[in-house]
């Protein structure tokens, strides 16, 4: 994420007893960002494990966060980043990376 302008401020921040995977920023809005990784041809893809469940955790841990910073007045989103493996595990096969931004919102 570094190299497409983000600036990571945490990795495996912890806050209200859970584990935010990323916390980075880049034009004055701080993602918190939930890593996903799966093998090509899993039953779901990984984006899919964040569910309604996993997105009100990470809601509560970017909220306990923020207000650990001070960083209450500051714009924020919920990212996600899929990491999909290959099937068989072939010598210099890369990953498929997708980073989804503004991924989900928390409504009340």
């Amino acid at each position: 994420m570094e190299g497409h302008g983000y600036e990571i401020l945490a990795r495996r921040c912890r806050a209200a007893g859970r584990e935010i995977d990323l916390v980075v920023e880049k034009d004055g809005t701080i993602a918190f960002v939930e890593v996903k990784t799966r093998r090509a041809g899993s039953l779901a893809p990984p984006a899919t494990a964040v569910d309604w469940r996993k997105q009100r955790q990470i809601a509560a841990a970017a909220n306990a966060a923020l207000a650990r910073w001070g960083h209450r007045a500051r714009s924020y989103r919920f990212d996600v980043v899929t990491v999909e493996l290959s099937a068989k595990r072939e010598r210099g096969s890369r990953p498929e990376i997708t980073h989804i931004e503004d991924a989900f919102r928390l409504e009340g």
